[in-house]
């Protein structure tokens, strides 16, 4: 099964658009505000399915859930592909929340099925880790996949077609997972029952101190980065255009031409950088001596980072800040199978998928705020030309890091008890 989980993760991020996604948009004419309020959409569109998607998923079985999210997720890239107008913008993302929302949370709680059924519950980090970093690698080689797509159409548009011939190749592989990874779904579940169950897995996530604080942290750590971490691309086409000048002959190449350049080569590195850390958060929680003490090490980390990042934003030093762009997502890559575990040995095995849907919806509340406040903020700052654009990003997270490691509770390295 670690094949096809890796498999899962490596298809699901060919999508083929996601490097140049701000430069899309942009190039539509959107603002930064507008891209926010966009992003902010999906996010509430996403909230609106998240948790009774994961009831869904544990009660009706798990499999049937992941193929409704991709056959979403194919829908939302075709309409993508068509849009001419922020309207269809907004049914697109509309489509692509179906997906991540009955995608997310579901899947991570077939693979802790799996590892309860092997009796290897102790390797979650490791094991989640490696699944993970497949799907980085899948990253890496759709990023120069769509680099070639984007230069030698000189278009944004065909890379959601493309995107679409992989999705259904993950439909096939989900046609391979035994039925014994759905958990325990009922044979005939009822409305009141998903009510039952949602009630159930609120208290439980609501009134656990442990798992009420992964949710804060979640919504600090994700939710900060999810909005944040594409302002990368136009740091990238800035530094593009000005390399290009310098370097090349750019009187035959478009700028959506010369973005590639550098686009599609430092998304390649970000993603196998990516996929390394997620090999090895495990190694972090060991030497931290468990998931709670690398997550306070990986908060200090973070602070760092961002007080770096602001300064170089601030003074627009972009070599510097391409390079802490990626290095935030290299964290993100430690942080999050280290994140996930800690979830599951807080919660237990009837409400996984419930508890995981709970933390994504939780994260994308955050985002859902974040997104178009920063985005409206980097407009204001651009407009004003107080230091380069892109500096308030970097207060942004140094306060929300420094809050969490002032809160940082003493940890014994020890695990919860599974419930």
């Amino acid at each position: 099964m670690l094949f096809r989980f890796s498999l899962y993760g490596f298809l699901k991020n060919q999508r083929y658009f996601e490097p140049f996604l701000v430069l899309i948009f942009l190039e539509k004419g959107l603002s930064f505000f507008l891209i926010g309020l966009l992003i902010g959409f999906r996010e509430v569109a996403v909230n609106l399915l998240e948790i009774p998607s994961g009831a869904i998923a544990d009660l009706f079985g798990r499999r049937k859930s992941m193929i409704l999210s991709f056959v979403a997720y194919i829908a939302s890239f075709a309409v993508f592909g068509l849009a001419r107008n922020i309207g269809l913008l907004f049914v697109a993302m509309s489509l692509f929340a179906v997906g991540e929302a009955f995608r997310t949370g579901t899947h991570k709680a077939m693979i802790f099925t799996w590892l309860r059924l092997q009796d290897r519950t102790d390797e979650r980090t490791k094991v989640y880790g490696y699944t993970r970093s497949w799907s980085k690698y899948g990253s890496a080689l759709s990023v120069i996949l769509a680099a070639v797509f984007v230069y030698t159409s000189d278009s944004y548009t065909y890379v959601f077609y493309f995107s679409i011939i992989p999705y259904l190749m993950g439909l096939i592989n989900f046609l391979g997972y035994p039925a014994e990874l759905d958990g325990n779904p009922e044979k005939s579940p009822s409305l009141s029952g998903i009510v039952q169950h949602l009630k159930e897995t609120f208290k439980l996530t609501f009134t656990r101190a442990g798992l009420r604080r992964l949710v804060l942290e979640s919504m600090g750590f994700e939710g900060v980065f999810h909005a944040v971490k594409d302002y990368l691309q136009p740091v990238l086409k800035a530094a593009a255009l000005i390399g290009a000048a310098h370097w090349v002959t750019t009187s035959t190449m478009s700028e959506t031409q010369q973005a590639t350049l550098l686009v599609g080569p430092v998304y390649f590195v970000l993603y196998l950088l990516s996929g390394a850390a997620s090999r090895q958060a495990h190694r972090i929680a060991t030497l931290s001596g468990g998931e709670d003490g690398a997550a306070v090490r990986l908060w200090a980390a973070t602070l760092i980072l961002f007080a770096a990042l602001g300064i170089a934003a601030y003074y627009e030093v972009n070599p510097l800040l391409i390079a802490l762009f990626v290095l935030l997502h290299v964290i993100q890559n430690f942080w999050r199978p280290t994140l996930i575990s800690r979830f599951d040995a807080y919660g237990s095995e009837s409400q996984g998928a419930t508890v995981l849907s709970i933390e994504s919806q939780s994260r994308r509340a955050a985002t859902m705020v974040i997104a178009p406040l920063l985005g409206l903020v980097v407009d204001q700052v651009q407009a004003s030309q107080l230091g380069g654009p892109f500096w308030p990003v970097g207060v942004l997270g140094v306060l929300v890091a420094l809050g969490f490691l002032l809160t940082a509770p003493k940890s014994s390295g020890k695990q919860p008890a599974e419930c």
